[in-house]
């Protein structure tokens, strides 16, 4: 979420398109050694991304090897470039619970309503469809990254959940400190009424001095 909203405010980075004269190359490189060798390839040149790409998500180590390829540049560095600011005067809010505790207790709260509305069903059937697999990014994703091996029999189901939960608040925790990394985004916490008074009043304040 944080990522989404810093390619708002910031821009995204203008990477090159599709090239069929250089995926032709990748492709070669595929027959030759497979896709573990292109991950190996890729861990050469830029190691950065090969460590956030599984050796088996084709799609993604196509496109970051094209990248480089094309460019002479990991692509991990060009995502780090912007191309300017977001045009408009912007007031940041991130509504914070006030005690870690408290987190915690919603992030459960809310993975076991998932459970109980089918989560573990719907990875199984997403496991069971055929034209998917653990390396790709969206089943990468927490919550279907931990509940896949207990689908696939190779994890016990409280394991699975305790791994989910944890995978979750350590996603919390991130976001927390990215929340806390930006100087000029305003945390807020309480009750749905407070917060949303404390936003109309900064709102109020700040009107005035946008051009």
């Amino acid at each position: 979420t944080m990522m989404y909203f810093r390619a708002l405010e910031y821009g995204l980075a203008e990477l090159p398109g599709k090239d069929l004269r250089t995926r032709a190359q990748i492709d070669e490189m595929v027959k030759t050694h497979g896709w573990p060798g292109v991950h190996a390839r890729l861990q050469q040149v830029d190691p950065h991304a090969a460590r956030r790409i599984h050796p088996n998500d084709s799609q993604r180590l196509q496109r970051a090897l094209e990248v480089y390829l094309l460019t002479g540049k990991p692509l991990s560095e060009l995502q780090k470039q912007t191309v300017g600011d977001f045009p408009y005067p912007l007031l940041k809010f991130a509504i914070v619970p006030d005690q870690r505790e408290i987190l915690h207790e919603r992030i459960e709260q809310r993975f076991q309503e998932m459970l109980r509305q089918g989560f573990v069903e719907e990875v199984r059937g997403l496991s069971e469809r055929g034209d998917l697999h653990a390396g790709l990014p969206s089943m990468r994703a927490v919550g279907y990254r931990q509940i896949w091996p207990h689908v696939a029999g190779d994890e016990s189901y409280d394991r699975a959940c305790q791994n989910a939960l944890t995978a979750t608040r350590q996603l919390a925790k991130r976001q927390m400190t990215w929340i806390r990394s930006d100087p000029d985004l305003v945390q807020m916490s309480g009750y749905p009424r407070d917060i949303s008074a404390g936003i109309m009043e900064r709102l109020s304040k700040n009107t005035g001095h946008w051009p």
